[in-house]
Parts: structure tokens; C-alpha cells; sequence
């Protein structure tokens, strides 16, 4: 089987329900970027680093960020949504989790330590240029409420987490001055 199809050879994709949209319409560089996301978590996992766990917990949120973007491609919910409320609860527990293990913040951090915090660090801002483009197709389209909720607390998690690896290397956090 071959993986190319020639369909976006006029700089044309399709969304799930057939409809054909431009290669840079704000909804395709929405889940663009997740997909960008994913592949970065990816990277990460693959150093295996952090407890088996973590690498878990970050496999599963991968499924989840791929279901996102299965979303952001399903304008007219041809198919029904995938990014379910559990989902978005069980990160806020993992964040809540993290804040609650690492010492309170009384002052702003900059992006650093490990080399798996550094990376987790660059998943938070990926996050969160995912989310001021799905907030963009947001602002001209319907989205499904549930993945831009999920992405939103995507970011919490990835600097709750990357402050928690620091935390468990013995990592000093950078205080911004």
C-alpha cells in the first residue's frame, strides 16, 4: 500500500466527512501543531528517562492529543467526538498531583534543569501555541469544547511535570529575577 495519495497535490486536504479545505486553513495548522505536540512527547519518551510510570501516563496522553486532533478534523461531528470529560479530569488529578509534590511557587521560573524538564518545558509551549490556534479556528468555527479544554490543562501538566522531574533529580529551579 502506498502512503501517498496525491490528493494534496493542489495544496488541498480533507476533513472527516469529505469536506476539502486548504492545507493552511486554521483548523489544519490547529491539529498541524498537535501533531507536532505528539511527535515532541515522542522525542521525550524515547529518552527514558523518567519513571515507567510518567512514560505511561505520557503514552496515554499522546492517544489523547491524537484524539484531539481527530476532533479539530471532524467539524461537523460526522463521526462523535472522541476527547471525553475523563479525560480532562484525570489531567487535572496528574497536575494537582505534581503542584502538590514540588515545593509552592512564591515567583516565576524560567524553562530549564534536567534535560527531561528542559524538553517537557518546550511541550508546555507547544501546548500552548496549540491552543491560541484552536482558540483562533474557535473564534470562526465550532470546535468541540472538550479537546480546547483538554489542551488548556495540557500546559498545567507539562510544567507541573517538568517542575516535579527537577524536583525528584534534585534539580534547583531557575527563579526568574
Amino acid at each position: 500500500m502506498r502512503i501517498y495519495t496525491k490528493m494534496g497535490d493542489q495544496g488541498m486536504t480533507g476533513l472527516i466527512g469529505g469536506k476539502r479545505v486548504s492545507k493552511n486553513a486554521v483548523r489544519v495548522e490547529a491539529y498541524g501543531t498537535l501533531d507536532e505536540l505528539n511527535s515532541l512527547i515522542g522525542l521525550i519518551i524515547s529518552m527514558g528517562q523518567m519513571k515507567d510510570e510518567i512514560l505511561q501516563e505520557l503514552k496515554n496522553i499522546q492517544q489523547v492529543i491524537f484524539d484531539c486532533g481527530s476532533d479539530l478534523a471532524n467539524p461537523d461531528e460526522v463521526i462523535p467526538f472522541k476527547v471525553k470529560q475523563e479525560s480532562v479530569s484525570e489531567l487535572e488529578k496528574r497536575i494537582d498531583f505534581y503542584t502538590e509534590a514540588t515545593p509552592s511557587l512564591k515567583t516565576f521560573i524560567l524553562p530549564g534543569g534536567c534535560q527531561e524538564a528542559a524538553w517537557l518545558h518546550m511541550a508546555r509551549v507547544v501546548t500552548r501555541r496549540a491552543e491560541r490556534e484552536v482558540v483562533n479556528v474557535q473564534s470562526r468555527e465550532t470546535i468541540h469544547d472538550i479537546a480546547l479544554q483538554y489542551i488548556n490543562r495540557l500546559s498545567d501538566y507539562f510544567f507541573a511535570l517538568a517542575r516535579f522531574v527537577n524536583f525528584c533529580a534534585g534539580e534547583e529551579e531557575v527563579i526568574c529575577r
